[in-house]
């Protein structure tokens, strides 16, 4: 990918990242049932991917692959990691993030992390400032013997010693800030707004510096989830719920690039980490015209949407049918932000 010849300046980086959503999931890549005016606009502002293939079929592996830019068996997450796991992506592997910050850039990630929850393995080892996420998949749960913060805020009368004496409960994952837990379990409906609120306040207060701000969202993996106002609201189902309220907040973040003049110094990059569940009754999503699902390395399990915005560099509603992979972002944003790969 050849920004880096177009570009004059060093952009600030917007890298949103949904969680199994499938490739017909929005309006621009022709869905008939799921409304998704704010990223329908991006497209048509920017260009859209028609061939974009995320590094695996499943969540940990694909999210090692876009964060270092290597195949996910170079840096051994070969697949899923879970609670009960000690590793994680090395802290010796080089990030997107610790490049960009070895350029100047203020580094945040906010959402769901999957690369390894224990202290050596969290973001904030991993080139990122600050973090405010789940460290795993949001149908997962702590492990007993996992480490924990000293201090937890408990949520529905959980208490420490109730968690280690009762039997692991599916979904109570937790929420974490840098390396401390400060709710468990989380109150998943709230995670949509409350990554999306966090990302706007992140932007307000970097507006004079670069920055590179991560936002793998923790929807629309299941179980799913979305607050009131967004519930019953798609024709898509729950599961188009959710990319709907996904919508809103890529809608918030986009405003508020327009609001502090930040929209022709900002790439904003929109893909999802691999294809969709083969789940019905709405909770699922479709990779149509593709075969296949997530876990498959059939096109529908790892080709997703993609969708990226520069204004002034890249050129209004175009599409790409050229051939792409995630691995393919990290040279492309050493050159953007002119530091030598690693």
């Amino acid at each position: 990918m050849a920004l880096s010849t177009l570009a004059g300046s060093v952009p600030n980086i917007i890298l949103i990242m949904t969680d199994d959503q499938g490739y017909q999931d929005l309006g621009c890549y022709g869905s008939p049932n799921i409304q998704t005016p704010h990223l329908d606009q991006l497209a048509k502002e920017g260009m859209r991917f028609t061939d974009f293939y995320s590094g695996n079929s499943v969540c940990s592996p694909s999210r090692a692959a876009l964060l270092t830019g290597c195949y996910p068996t170079r840096v051994h997450i070969p697949g899923v990691l879970f609670p009960k796991d000690t590793t994680g992506l090395h802290p010796n592997e080089i990030t997107l993030a610790e490049m960009l910050k070895s350029a100047g850039y203020a580094t945040t990630c906010i959402g769901k992390w999957h690369l390894g929850h224990h202290p050596d393995f969290l973001p904030t080892r991993q080139g990122f400032d600050h973090y405010f996420g789940i460290p795993y998949s949001n149908d997962m749960t702590i492990d007993q013997s996992a480490p924990l913060a000293e201090k937890v805020l408990w949520r529905e009368g959980m208490t420490r010693e109730k968690m280690l004496a009762e039997k692991p409960r599916k979904n109570w994952v937790p929420l974490m800030r840098d390396e401390e837990v400060v709710e468990y379990p989380c109150d998943q409906a709230t995670l949509t707004q409350r990554y999306t609120q966090e990302a706007v306040s992140f932007i307000q207060a970097h507006q004079e510096k670069p920055f590179f701000l991560y936002l793998p969202h923790t929807m629309p993996h299941i179980p799913l989830a979305a607050t009131p106002s967004f519930r019953g609201r798609s024709k898509g189902g729950f599961y188009g719920d959710t990319i709907e309220e996904l919508d809103a907040g890529v809608g918030q973040i986009l405003e508020a690039l327009k609001r502090w003049k930040l929209e022709e110094k900002t790439l904003v990059i929109y893909t999802s980490d691999n294809g969709p569940w083969n789940l019905k009754n709405g909770h699922g999503g479709s990779a149509i015209p593709l075969r296949g699902y997530k876990f498959q390395t059939y096109e529908g399990g790892m080709r997703v949407p993609c969708i990226m915005r520069w204004p002034g560099v890249i050129p209004e509603g175009a599409t790409c049918s050229e051939i792409i992979a995630s691995i393919d972002l990290l040279p492309t944003l050493a050159g953007l932000a002119k530091v030598d790969l690693p």
